[in-house]
C-alpha cells in the first residue's frame, strides 16, 4: 500500500507564521519529482511547535495541492489519545488516505499503554494507520511483540515507521507480523539495510531536497539492481549525515534557504545551526552537486 520514497515533509514558516504559498509549492516539487507519498506535521514538519488551528490547516493545503496525486499521510499523533484521534477525524474529512501516529511522548507508557492508545486511534478512524517508533524522540520504544499484536488485532493498522536504528529489531517485526504489514525506514542512512531484510520504502528527510535520488534507490533495489541501489546509497551517505549534525529539521531547514526551497525559519526551541556545521553543510550540498 505504501512504498517507495515517502517524504517528512518541512513546514515552511514566514515572519513565524505557516507560509502556505511555500508550502504550495513544496508540494508541487514532489508531485514532479517521483514522491510516493507526502506526510505533513511529523517530526520534521515542527509538529510539536503548531497549534492546533495550524497542524489542522497544513494538512488541509497539502491534501488541496497534492489533488489525489500522491497519497497524503497525514501526522496527527499525541501523547494524549483523545488529541490524536481528534486530529484523526480532522484529517480524514480532510481527504487524507492514512495517519502516521507517533509512540506517545513523555508519558512513557508500558506496552499495555501503547496497545491500547494505538488500538483506541484505530477504532476511531476507517484510514490506513501507519505507527512511527522513534525512541530517541519519545522515550519509550514500541516493542515487536505489540506491533505484531496491533497488527493481528487492528486492520488498519498496515504499517510502521521504524526509527530505533535497530536491524535486529527490525527483522523481529518483519518476522513477527503478518506477510502484508509493511516496514517503513524511519532513517536515511538504514534506508537500504531495512529494504534488505523486507522493508518496502522509507519516509525520509533528505527526500525533501533529493526526492528523485531517494526514489530511485529503493526502485532500483525493489527491482533487484541492488549494485545500483548500493551505489545510489553510498553517493547520498555523506549528504545525509550533513542532515544529522544537528537536531533535525536544523539542518534540513538551513540546506532548504541555501537552496532557495524555502525560508530557513525555524520555531523555537529549534534554533539556528552553527556557523561550523552550516560549514560542513555547504560542502556536502556543494559535493553533492546541490551548490
Amino acid at each position: 500500500m505504501f512504498e517507495g520514497s515517502i517524504v517528512a515533509l518541512v513546514t515552511p514558516f514566514k515572519n513565524d507564521r505557516v507560509d502556505e504559498d511555500s508550502l504550495r509549492k513544496l508540494v508541487e516539487f514532489h508531485a514532479q519529482n517521483g514522491t510516493f507519498a507526502i506526510v505533513p506535521c511529523g517530526t520534521t514538519g515542527e509538529s510539536a511547535t503548531l497549534s492546533h488551528d495550524e497542524h489542522e490547516r497544513v494538512i488541509e493545503v497539502v491534501i488541496d495541492q497534492a489533488r489525489g496525486r500522491m497519497p497524503v499521510i497525514a501526522g496527527t499523533g499525541s501523547n494524549c489519545t483523545k488529541e490524536a484521534i481528534s486530529l484523526t477525524k480532522h484529517a480524514a474529512g480532510a481527504g487524507a488516505e492514512a495517519t502516521l501516529q507517533v509512540a506517545p511522548y513523555y508519558n512513557r507508557p508500558t506496552q499495555a499503554g501503547l496497545y491500547e492508545h494505538f488500538k483506541a486511534i484505530a477504532e476511531a478512524t476507517s484510514l490506513a494507520v501507519i505507527l512511527y517508533n522513534i525512541p530517541g524522540r519519545t522515550g519509550v520504544n514500541i516493542e515487536p511483540e505489540t506491533i505484531a499484536r496491533l497488527a493481528a488485532d487492528c486492520k488498519n493498522i498496515v504499517a510502521v515507521k521504524e526509527a530505533s536504528g535497530n536491524l535486529s529489531q527490525i527483522t523481529n517485526i518483519k518476522s513477527l507480523c503478518p506477510d502484508n504489514f509493511e516496514i517503513l525506514s524511519g532513517d536515511d542512512a538504514l534506508t537500504l539495510p531495512v529494504l534488505s531484510i523486507g522493508g518496502v520504502g522509507v519516509i525520509s528527510v533528505a527526500a525533501n531536497i533529493v526526492p528523485h535520488n531517494i526514489s530511485l534507490m529503493v526502485k532500483e533495489f525493489r527491482n533487484g539492481n541492488v549494485e545500483k541501489a548500493r551505489e545510489i546509497h553510498y553517493k547520498l551517505l555523506p549528504l545525509m549525515k550533513a542532515l544529522f549534525l544537528e537536531t533535525n529539521p536544523i539542518p534540513l531547514k538551513t540546506a532548504m534557504g541555501l537552496l532557495g526551497m524555502c525560508d530557513s525559519q525555524l520555531r523555537l526551541p529549534m534554533s539556528k545551526m552553527s556557523d561550523e556545521n552550516t560549514a560542513k553543510l555547504k560542502l556536502a550540498l556543494k559535493q553533492y552537486g546541490l551548490l
